[in-house]
């Protein structure tokens, strides 16, 4: 089967694990959520902040199961951490938390539970959790994995954030990209799992290195 086509039904299925676990209702129909999510994941604006990058954060995420203190709420953190999206807009992670809080507030979350899982959606407007918050840390590096990535997949990375940012002229692109290279490289550690730490930090380093050497080059 073709794992792009499968990729929907594969994710329906993860979502209504994570929602049951949480709500521990196991009659729960978690599916018209789900579909919305998918839907919002799969709209056209959207080049790298696809159902593939969810889908890897979700796998990225079982990964680090074990440091979270509770997995299956930063799972539902994934799901809505980029549920909003507007590229245009700087807004995107206050609204996906709201909307956290509404649909999950319907779907029977406990209340604690629902405001967990939106204060993880907006610790992704910086992803800088405070030291010991495992599931922030969690889910924090599950986000910036991608930024360990291959060469070859770190370029597509690139290519995709830039066809999102299409409506931005190619200098202001590159000045605010560089911007943003820049206060990555000086944080003193990108990752705060012991994973991310081991198997992540210097492949990123280096793939944020080359982008922002490529991007101060003349062209």
């Amino acid at each position: 089967m073709d794992p792009e086509h499968d990729a929907p039904p594969r994710l329906r299925e993860h979502w209504a694990r994570a929602l049951r676990a949480t709500t521990r209702r196991p009659d729960a129909d978690p599916y018209p959520y789900a579909d919305n999510l998918l839907a919002r994941w799969a709209e056209p604006q959207r080049k790298y902040h696809t159902t593939a990058h969810l889908a890897a954060v979700l796998d990225r995420i079982d990964a680090l199961a074990d440091h979270a203190d509770d997995a299956d709420l930063v799972r539902l953190a994934a799901w809505f951490h980029d549920a909003v999206y507007r590229p245009d807009r700087s807004e995107n992670e206050e609204r996906s938390a709201v909307l956290a809080e509404r649909a999950l507030t319907e779907a029977g979350l406990p209340p604690a539970a629902v405001t967990e899982v939106a204060r993880l959606v907006r610790l992704t407007v910086d992803h800088d959790p405070a030291d010991g918050d495992t599931n922030g840390e969690a889910l924090c590096d599950a986000d910036l994995a991608i930024l360990a990535s291959p060469p070859e997949a770190y370029a597509a990375y690139t290519k995709a954030i830039r066809e999102e940012y299409a409506f931005v002229p190619a200098e202001a692109f590159r000045t605010g990209r560089a911007a943003i290279l820049r206060r990555l490289l000086d944080q003193p550690r990108l990752f705060r799992t012991p994973h991310g730490a081991t198997h992540w930090e210097s492949p990123a380093r280096e793939n944020l290195a080359t982008e922002l050497d490529l991007l101060s080059t003349p062209t």
